[in-house]
């Protein structure tokens, strides 16, 4: 089962302590290694990634495609627990072998007040899944419903462990009216800013 990296945290805090952030610990932040001209993408996850409260072709994953150049297969399964994706994930990984997978799961969890613990533990055999594949991930911090949107703390605990990209875009798009659909889906504007974010995130890896 996953553990949190207690000493990740820490260093952190010292780093913040000593006015050290933007100069060393922004150094070990992890980023994508080069993709191959024509490398898949897959998006994997739920009804955000699936493009609930916009038209298909603005879907993240679609947009996502059209800045990049890079194939984009949208495996959005609008809700779906983590444990159902956990299971739905293998198969998706065979068929597709994708160089990426840019994994944003866990929503329903937290809408549905399921154990955090064991979506934490859900997304870190995911990952592993992914990894194992042969393919980078890239994980999405998915807010808690409400009027603070904020990730859980288990995402960044899992990057940190896992030494992975770690995206936390869609707390500040859901935060501003114009950019979403409902409480909890980007509109157009939103998955497009969403996109843009993570197409910066395949630009910093070159």
């Amino acid at each position: 089962m996953f553990r949190p990296l207690w000493g990740a945290a820490l260093l952190l805090t010292l780093c913040l302590v000593a006015g050290a952030f933007c100069s060393s610990c922004r150094e070990r932040a992890p980023h994508l290694a080069p993709l191959a001209p024509n490398a898949l993408i897959l998006a994997f996850g739920d009804s955000l990634t699936a493009g609930t409260g916009a038209a298909g072709t603005d879907s993240y994953p679609a947009v996502l495609q059209r800045l990049t150049g890079h194939p984009v297969i949208n495996a959005g399964q609008p809700g779906e627990l983590s444990g159902e994706g956990l299971a739905r994930l293998p198969a998706l990984l065979e068929r597709h072998q994708p160089a990426l997978v840019m994994l944003c799961h866990g929503g329903n969890d937290l809408l549905r007040r399921h154990d955090p613990a064991q979506t934490a533990t859900n997304l870190a055999i995911m990952i592993e899944m992914i990894r194992d594949s042969g393919a980078q991930v890239l994980l999405l911090g998915v807010p808690h419903p409400g009027l603070r949107l904020r990730p859980p703390p288990f995402y960044r605990e899992l990057a940190e462990h896992y030494r992975i990209p770690y995206d936390t875009s869609l707390p500040k798009i859901l935060s501003q009216g114009e950019l979403r659909s409902d409480t909890v889906h980007p509109n157009a504007a939103g998955y497009l800013r969403l996109a843009e974010a993570l197409a910066g995130q395949l630009a910093a890896g070159g």
